[in-house]
């Protein structure tokens, strides 16, 4: 690859660290995930996972030798079912195989119907620094249709107990719900500013392939409801301080989350545990690669170090597509610098697509 040959500073690395296990396996998610229950000794099953974890970075070292890593994210599934100890387990290891980014962002995942005081204690004393809540709705209608296994209490509750622990949190909410209507997507957004957390996240629902809504339609908004509830929604959240940086995060100044801003702004993630995705950059080639997902292949796979299912380079042709799927995720675009260095890329060589887009009127300069 001639053109990546001139790629001579690596990006920012963000490590990821995937939990597949949930209590329940929610209507919309098509994420990796299994539900516990399936699993007799859940303690046991943590064991053996938190190792298998450990091996896979240890094996991972030599692609990514001496870069510091920027930002660290469990994500799933619900991270929050693992224990602080198992947590903090992996946290110490990370730390004693690689270089850590002073003040580090490190994100946990939680459901708000698996936490309490002394979760979030012993998840503050592990090392994390920010935590996400999965509210996706105060109203007790709309969390049972979609699976949700904490009620609208509950969430409020966990939000204050995080508040508590942690300065930096963010919410997780969706909006275009089944049956919802203008004034209960006004009543979540107002609720949620309510308390004031540094990050919040509203996500549009969509129905993907591979999950129940997908197999039976429920009844959502219509295009011009759920446009004008987004509208809405933006305009609430402006209203208290939060910055619109990203199609779905809002954030307060200087809270917006460092780890996904890397994705968007095509940095390097190295992703261990059952499913997890990579992007890494080297001198010469830029790849991607995923691991096995179901978890007990993923764990017999680490032992005999082959837990990397696909490995694809990401040819030439197609790194400037790449760079802008990621980037124009972000309100404020991409300096051309910052595309330059981040594919090893001269600008002219995509000419004519910015022109193109340009007409369109897609995109400003």
């Amino acid at each position: 690859m001639s053109q990546t040959s001139r790629l001579t500073i690596p990006p920012p690395l963000s490590l990821y660290i995937h939990i597949p296990w949930c209590v329940k396996k929610c209507p919309y998610c098509d994420f990796n995930s299994h539900e516990h229950k399936e699993i007799q000794n859940f303690n046991d099953m943590e064991s053996m996972y938190v190792e298998a974890l450990i091996k896979d970075l240890e094996y991972s070292l030599p692609k990514i030798w001496g870069r510091k890593i920027h930002s660290i994210f469990f994500g799933g599934g619900t991270p929050s079912l693992f224990s602080g100890k198992a947590i903090q387990k992996i946290l110490s290891q990370i730390r004693a195989l690689t270089p850590i980014l002073y003040e580090a962002e490190i994100t946990l995942e939680a459901n708000p119907g698996t936490i309490d005081t002394d979760h979030f204690e012993d998840y503050k004393d592990a090392g994390i620094t920010r935590v996400s809540l999965g509210i996706q709705s105060f109203n007790d209608a709309h969390l049972m249709s979609l699976g949700r296994i904490h009620s609208s209490l509950e969430a409020k509750k966990g939000i204050e107990i995080a508040m508590h622990h942690f300065n930096e949190v963010n919410l997780d909410l969706m909006y275009a719900l089944p049956h919802q209507t203008l004034d209960e997507a006004i009543h979540d957004a107002k609720t949620a500013t309510s308390f004031n957390t540094t990050h919040l996240s509203f996500y549009h629902l969509t129905i993907e392939p591979n999950t129940f809504f997908f197999k039976h339609p429920p009844q959502l908004p219509l295009d011009d409801e759920s446009a004008e509830m987004q509208e809405t929604i933006e305009a609430i959240l402006n209203e208290h301080g939060y910055q619109h940086y990203e199609i779905s995060a809002f954030a307060k100044p200087k809270s917006e989350c460092r780890h996904n801003l890397n994705y968007w702004q095509f940095g390097d993630y190295l992703g261990i545990g059952a499913g997890a995705h990579s992007k890494l950059t080297f001198h010469d080639k830029m790849i991607r690669e995923s691991r096995y997902k179901n978890p007990k292949q993923y764990m017999e796979k680490v032992n005999s170090q082959s837990m990397i299912e696909s490995e694809t380079i990401i040819h030439e042709n197609d790194l400037a597509f790449e760079f802008m799927m990621n980037h124009l995720r972000l309100i404020n675009g991409f300096a051309i610098k910052n595309f330059e260095e981040k594919t090893g890329l001269n600008i002219s060589s995509i000419d004519k697509e910015l022109k193109t887009a340009l007409d369109k009127k897609l995109i400003s300069m």
